[in-house]
């Protein structure tokens, strides 16, 4: 019987202090993300300053670091993508001369009857605000006025009335009670109203409304059996099949399935708040005396620095009571020292990325180069964890757009020559030969691949189905013209 054993072992293991666990996950935030976390800092922190000094003053960093870097801090690896980011770029603004003369401030003397650039801005009209006023000109009585509201009160963003018109007819308490007939007619006149399509209780409802705006007659009723009967037909675009249904040959059909399309099935999109969403780029790319250049941009980067002054005041008057302030120094400092690290990590990995694709912005992406996350880690001296967060929901922009930091990066993918190719020059292939092809007689995907073959680039057809597909573009059958 063996005898239990006690023995000592010797172990080495890494341990990532909390400190270094913020840091990694403040290193993979977007600038947006980033930049309200330093400000939060900045609110709590008493030696945290914002830094509105000109270039040439005295710098905002302090010397004292707490931990360690950040870049080399990521252990975790992240899968990267290649998605191409659709983003517009930032407007430069208007010319300074022309606004200014075409509108004063009201501080400028100008008299009572100058008006604010924002009084011009058109105010957003919600959907119901919109059939409100539509239906305050109309000669309804109280009760017809009550019901309509009640109609309007139920529509959803998109337009449709969700709720069964018994259930609104219950829920309105008049007397007498509200009888089918009138919640028929209220609804009625609300779908006379514009939008039109508005209170829709089906995908078919709304489109059959907007049927009526159609000026040929025939047209019509072709578009009322269409959605009416052949609403799966219509979504597979399957002309063939219609014609051969509607007894009507396929140019008639197709032209009318075309009407159809061109149709709004969501008309309350229209009076939907104006939500636009940017993307600040991290870094700019510029070509200066006819070579590609990288740089921060400084809008993204915190204004933050270590208040010196107070920081001197508490070294001086240091006790051991004040534990909580000897905190908010060191914090104070970790925070400078980060924002300064991130943003180098960033330029630095940034200008990596354009030594190794910088053909991609003189010839497009079909010049794109295989480019892995190990090789820029090795070259910048980084963990490949490490680079995977520096490109997460970090942006570039250049003259050809703005990308993210991962859309650079592409497995390689062989070639018959023995050489490689980037995925993402052989969807730049791929969609010029969509842009190519005839309606009549689209490509399918079998014959992409026979042609990307031809020219010497080996993908299967199943990658090209998914190349296609991440370039959103339908099936060749729904592609297919007839006409």
């Amino acid at each position: 019987m063996n005898a239990p054993m006690i023995r000592t072992e010797q172990r080495q293991h890494q341990t990532v202090t909390p400190r270094l666990q913020q840091a990694v996950r403040l290193l993979q935030l977007s600038s947006l993300d980033f930049a309200q976390e330093v400000q939060e800092a900045m609110g709590k922190n008493p030696f945290l300053e914002s830094d509105d000094s000109t270039p040439g003053d005295e710098p905002a960093s302090d010397a004292h670091a707490g931990d360690g870097s950040a870049a080399n801090a990521a252990e975790a690896h992240v899968e990267t993508t290649s998605e191409h980011v659709a983003a517009a770029e930032p407007d430069v603004g208007w010319e300074r001369d022309s606004w200014q003369s075409a509108s004063s401030s009201p501080g400028s003397g100008g008299g009572d009857s100058d008006i604010a650039m924002m009084e011009l801005v058109a105010a957003d009209v919600g959907l119901r605000a919109h059939l409100h006023g539509q239906t305050r000109v109309m000669p309804l009585s109280d009760r017809d006025r009550m019901l309509v509201g009640a109609i309007i009160e139920s529509l959803d963003d998109d337009g449709y009335l969700r709720t069964p018109l018994e259930e609104l007819a219950q829920l309105t308490d008049v007397s007498p009670p509200v009888e089918d007939c009138e919640m028929n007619t209220a609804l009625k006149l609300v779908q006379s109203l514009e939008p039109c399509g508005i209170a829709a209780r089906s995908v078919a409802e709304c489109l059959l409304l907007q049927v009526e705006e159609m000026a040929d007659e025939g047209e019509r009723a072709l578009a009322r059996v269409i959605i009416s009967d052949h609403m799966p037909r219509l979504a597979q675009r399957d002309i063939v099949s219609l014609s051969r249904v509607l007894g009507r040959d396929v140019a008639t059909v197709e032209a009318v399935c075309d009407r159809i399309r061109h149709l709004d099935p969501r008309p309350g999109w229209r009076f939907g708040p104006s939500q636009f969403h940017y993307v600040t780029p991290d870094v700019i790319v510029r070509k200066l005396r006819g070579e590609w250049a990288v740089t921060l941009n400084p809008a993204v980067v915190p204004k933050v620095r270590l208040n010196h002054m107070y920081a001197e005041l508490f070294q001086q008057h240091r006790e051991r009571r004040h534990s909580a302030l000897a905190a908010h120094l060191q914090e104070a400092r970790w925070t400078v020292r980060n924002v300064e690290q991130r943003f180098s990590t960033i330029l630095m990995v940034a200008e990596a990325i354009l030594r190794r694709q910088k053909h991609f912005l003189e010839f497009g992406p079909l010049a794109m180069k295989p480019l892995g996350l190990r090789e820029i880690a090795d070259e910048v001296g980084l963990h490949e964890s490490t680079v995977s967060r520096v490109t997460n929901n970090k942006y570039m922009a250049t003259p050809a757009g703005v990308f993210e930091l991962k859309y650079f990066f592409s497995r390689a993918m062989a070639t018959s020559s023995g050489g490689a190719c980037s995925a993402t020059a052989i969807r730049g292939v791929i969609k010029d030969m969509l842009d190519a092809e005839s309606a009549t007689e689209p490509l399918s995907d079998a014959e992409i691949a026979r042609q990307l073959v031809r020219q010497g680039l080996t993908v299967a057809r199943r990658t090209v189905t998914k190349y296609r597909q991440m370039l959103k573009v339908p099936a060749v059958e729904r592609r297919r013209r007839h006409a």
